[in-house]
């Protein structure tokens, strides 16, 4: 007796104006083993009241410093840590709420690229039974999975033949890393998490891979997370960037606006650290001076303040809002030389890169 088909594509269900992922206030404190008799306990602060939002087939590029809360944010968001408050709606819905979308349709909307290619595969599958592994435990049958799984092999550059009854171990990370994207593919999700997918990759080969990620986005109508320390590849993968320091988001905006009108000095700072290829502009001096604050036990205000050249008493008395620059909605900056009533001896004007 044949099998029926199953088919795992999504529909939208809020239409294209709606968000394809809202978040709102994300927290996530990660709680620090102490002394045997310590009174209070102590917490670090990962994530702290993180907002934003995805549009349907873009793709938003998080950088920031290590620790910054990147990777957390995107593990909160694929439930592979929970977080502590805050809300996540997708497409319209709540996710594993009462009348929203079940958490199980969720993961399979939702696939995420990890740095390791290595590690984040079987080695005792196959790379056939790696990429058909997932459908199959949402019910697809085995044949229909595995046919599947050759497909998009072959469409990441792998050739079935000489590559499905291969193990991980037998591939190099270029070649890892595709299968990795076929594999979160083989769900036919909207929503792919990129991890620092590329970072671990040789120039060319990130390339490479950089061109296939934009080849399939616009093929399969995906939606893009990409995290990665790298400017240089999210100025050229992302349609808008949303930076982050100390757990918080410090700027967000359309990715032209932030690398070619950053206001917040964070960020100048970040883009000015980026090596540049012209002598006559070369970076001199070290545009950060110190490292980041304790995370266990933030700066009141502004966590920036005490690395920035422009910190003013209103900037320990209270944290900055994330406000609109100037008349741009879309390109939004937390610091108190963007707000007008923040008492900044600065408050909107340029301020020297």
């Amino acid at each position: 007796m044949k099998q029926e088909t199953v088919n795992l594509a999504s529909t939208d269900r809020g239409g294209p104006a709606q968000p394809l992922l809202l978040i709102k206030d994300l927290k996530k404190y990660f709680p620090v083993r102490g002394e045997l008799f310590q009174r209070e306990r102590k917490f670090v602060h990962a994530v702290d009241g993180v907002s934003f939002s995805v549009a349907k087939g873009k793709t938003l590029g998080i950088v920031g410093e290590s620790g910054c809360g990147k990777s957390t944010t995107a593990r909160l968001i694929a439930r592979l840590v929970t977080a502590d408050s805050g809300s996540m709606i997708f497409d319209g819905e709540g996710v594993a709420e009462f009348g929203g979308i079940e958490f199980k349709e969720f993961r399979r909307n939702l696939q995420m690229v990890f740095q390791d290619s290595f590690a984040s595969l079987n080695p005792r599958l196959t790379i056939s039974e790696t990429v058909a592994y997932g459908p199959q435990a949402h019910g697809v049958s085995k044949e229909q999975a595995t046919e599947r799984a050759h497909a998009l092999l072959a469409r990441v550059g792998l050739k079935p033949e000489q590559f499905a009854s291969r193990y991980p171990h037998e591939l190099s990370g270029g070649q890892r890393q595709r299968v990795n994207i076929a594999r979160a593919l083989a769900f036919e999700p909207r929503l792919v998490i990129l991890d620092e997918a590329v970072a671990a990759l040789d120039k060319s080969v990130q390339a490479q891979v950089l061109n296939l990620l934009q080849e399939l986005k616009a093929e399969h109508d995906l939606t893009y997370l990409f995290i990665s320390h790298d400017l240089h590849v999210v100025h050229y993968i992302s349609d808008e960037v949303m930076v982050m320091y100390m757990g918080q988001v410090v700027e967000m905006g359309p990715v032209e606006d932030i690398y070619g009108n950053s206001r917040h000095p964070y960020t100048r700072a970040l883009l000015s650290a980026v090596p540049s290829m012209d002598p006559a502009h070369r970076t001199q001096h070290s545009p950060l001076s110190g490292d980041p604050p304790n995370p266990i036990n933030p700066p009141s205000g502004c966590r920036f303040r005490e690395r920035c050249p422009h910190a003013e008493a209103v900037c320990a008395a209270r944290v900055p809002a994330l406000l609109k620059a100037g008349e741009n909605a879309a390109h939004t900056v937390a610091c108190h030389m963007n707000d007008a009533q923040s008492g900044h001896t600065q408050s909107l004007m340029e301020v020297a890169a």
